[in-house]
């Protein structure tokens, strides 16, 4: 009797975490010829009821910041509506409350059940220290291929943060029909700091996945401003969302206790293009901005 693709992911053997952070070639092999296996035992397993029938659907999202963003899918000329819900905090970074908190439970079950389920997730190891966490979108191997998750991500992308960074950022508009996107995991005692560096993406929006009580100490995000000077350390409380150009320079500060939750989501035009710092904006449309590109995934990954 054959075995199911379930069955086969959950029996792989599978490259150590040292051999992934050294990027051996055996380790992009692994995910390369087991590609398809990972993404059939991902159905599998929902369809076997693996997530224990969790939704994930704008629910999730917080209710003024939903509102706002279907008012401007209906009529791109009530944006400013979604603008006003997001405060500059630093130099060209704005933060927001992003997810409900009273139903940040629900994506945090999911994730539970995601790391419970044994099958292969690669996790991002482009952030050396990083012991947890998952790659999320298509482009990437070992990715989270559930089809539940994958809806609501794709969502996410597309409904919320593409239209809210080109409010934002005017020039990264044609710089953003790409996606990528990684959850990551710190924890007080193994992940330590990252230090300071700048994304290859357009925008980047960062997401705080922990629920209201679950703290944690340290491990803010400072940010530093090229033109001023200015250094500062941002941290996050439960479900807000930092926002920012890709190019902007920040690091994480140590954690010291507790954990903390995130996704980081990236925009950026195709082969990995991204606009000039101070290149200027480009025009568009309020109905321009409210819109999903007609591109297609190029396949390119920045790690």
């Amino acid at each position: 009797m054959s075995k199911t693709a379930l069955q086969e992911a959950l029996n792989v053997t599978r490259p150590t975490r040292d051999a992934m952070l050294q990027r051996a070639p055996a380790v992009q092999q692994f995910w390369s010829n087991n590609d398809n296996l990972f993404e059939n035992a991902w159905k599998e397993w929902e369809a076997a009821g693996g997530n224990n029938g969790i939704v994930l659907d704008n629910a999730l999202f917080d209710r003024d910041l939903r509102q706002a963003i279907e008012q401007s899918w209906e009529n791109p000329g009530q944006e400013e509506s979604v603008k006003r819900l997001w405060k500059e905090v630093f130099p060209n970074v704005y933060k927001a409350q992003f997810f409900d908190t009273q139903q940040l439970q629900i994506l945090r079950d999911y994730l539970d059940r995601v790391a419970d389920a044994g099958i292969p997730l690669r996790p991002p190891y482009g952030i050396v220290l990083n012991r947890g966490g998952a790659m999320l979108d298509p482009r990437s191997e070992g990715y989270l291929a559930a089809p539940v998750f994958q809806d609501f991500y794709r969502e996410l992308m597309n409904r919320y943060m593409r239209p809210v960074s080109r409010l934002l950022f005017p020039d990264t508009f044609g710089y953003d029909t790409q996606t990528f996107g990684f959850s990551i995991q710190w924890q007080a005692g193994k992940d330590t700091k990252l230090r300071p560096h700048t994304d290859a993406s357009a925008v980047t929006l960062n997401i705080n996945l922990n629920l209201p009580g679950e703290e944690f100490s340290g491990s803010g995000v400072r940010f530093m401003d090229p033109a001023s000077g200015k250094v500062d350390s941002l941290v996050f409380e439960p479900g807000t969302a930092l926002i920012h150009h890709g190019s902007v320079p920040h690091a994480s500060d140590p954690i010291t206790e507790g954990e903390r939750y995130n996704f980081v989501l990236w925009l950026y035009g195709e082969g990995g293009k991204i606009p000039t710092p101070g290149g200027g904006q480009t025009d568009a449309s309020p109905k321009e901005r409210w819109s999903i590109p007609a591109e297609q995934s190029d396949g390119f990954a920045p790690f």
